[in-house]
């Protein structure tokens, strides 16, 4: 595995979280190889009124790569994850880091098969990133990734020394991870009403989201998982605090039509629930509706 500052690094999926790790590098001088289905000649990053661009044609079939790279960090939705087979074909040798920046505790099973000959490395993404519709990239918070501690995952912190994008190696990457699953579970009660971070000031949103995030505690504490009864507070909280526009992922995946990640954020709680005989009765509901909305048919 390459630990040089000067290795070479490509973004497959320059979407909200790629477009932000691209820009973070390549205000450093280290702009990676950039990935993607749309044809562009440059990504825009906006943040705190400023904007950043990033510079450089984004590639748009892998028959254009001539070389594997030291570091991929793969910025792709966990349903779009069959579609960027080709790229990791490409991209990965046997030396290969494979960071992967999507939701779910399950990363490295669902990417093994497609990057098979490199090292996988999940992370957890902290921060608020979303796309606009001028096909720009706003940021509105401090960019930041907690991976576990690995010697793959050290590579990746190396990439990114000196950029803006905190790199946090955690011993107990796990709990951290379960803690993000909660919180991506509960935003999917967005994607089902439309509504973004301000509906959870509403009483009755506030009471179900909490309930919810009860049940999915108790499915983590099943597994092993160290989080606390304060968890859900905190991470309603964390919500309820946010501003009121504030979207997520799949709320917009969800007005545009495409896809959504339910089963990785809040199917695996309903499906590991009956593995271990934990009653969600939440999730039983939930899960069908996000399926629906998601898949159809109708």
């Amino acid at each position: 595995m390459n630990t040089e500052i000067n290795m070479a690094v490509a973004v497959v999926g320059p979407g909200a979280i790629g477009t932000t790790i691209a820009a973070m590098l390549h205000e450093v001088g280290r702009t990676p190889l950039l990935c993607g289905r749309t044809p562009r000649d440059h990504l825009t990053l906006q943040e705190d009124g400023r904007s950043m661009t990033v510079p450089g044609l984004v590639r748009t079939s892998p028959k254009q790569i001539t070389r594997t790279a030291d570091l991929v960090f793969l910025a792709v939705k966990a349903t779009q994850i069959e579609a960027a087979a080709g790229w990791l074909t490409a991209l990965v040798g046997q030396q290969t880091v494979v960071c992967v920046l999507q939701n779910g505790i399950e990363q490295v099973d669902k990417v093994r098969s497609q990057a098979s000959p490199g090292h996988i490395v999940p992370a957890v993404v902290w921060f608020p990133a979303q796309a606009q519709s001028d096909g720009s990239v706003r940021l509105r918070g401090e960019a930041r990734l907690t991976l576990p501690d690995t010697a793959a995952a050290r590579v990746v912190a190396q990439a990114l020394q000196g950029t803006r994008c905190a790199v946090d190696l955690a011993e107990n990457f796990s709990t951290l991870a379960w803690r993000k699953l909660l919180q991506n579970a509960v935003a999917g009660l967005m994607a089902l009403t439309h509504r973004r971070s301000g509906m959870f000031v509403r009483a009755d949103i506030a009471g179900l989201a909490l309930a919810y995030l009860r049940e999915c505690l108790a499915v983590a504490n099943a597994e092993g998982i160290e989080l606390g009864v304060e968890v859900p507070q905190e991470i309603l909280g964390k919500f309820q605090s946010a501003p009121a526009d504030m979207g997520t992922s799949i709320l917009t995946d969800r007005e545009a039509g495409r896809p959504l990640e339910w089963d990785i954020r809040n199917g695996i709680i309903a499906r590991l629930g009956r593995v271990h005989g934990v009653p969600t009765p939440i999730s039983d509901i939930l899960v069908p509706l996000l399926a629906a909305a998601s898949d159809g048919p109708g």
